[in-house]
């Protein structure tokens, strides 16, 4: 097997580096670029869910630790 030298080593390493973002594309890239369509989804999916009534643990719900206190 000969090594890879010259302009296969950079097809090579171009392709490798190509198909990774290729493939995390649509994995982080795409939602991070349209974060209201997945607003949209989250809110339908969750529109009968209880959350004090599937909390476990009698845990309290979860609220934002920075946010006004009132």
């Amino acid at each position: 097997m000969s090594k890879l030298s010259g302009w296969r080593y950079h097809v090579f390493i171009g392709g490798l580096v190509g198909f990774i973002g290729a493939a995390l594309y649509p994995i982080i890239i795409y939602p991070m670029m349209n974060i209201d369509a997945y607003k949209k989804i989250q809110a339908e999916n969750r529109k009968n869910v209880n959350q004090q009534e599937i909390q476990p643990g009698n845990m309290k719900v979860w609220t934002d630790p920075f946010g006004r206190k009132s």
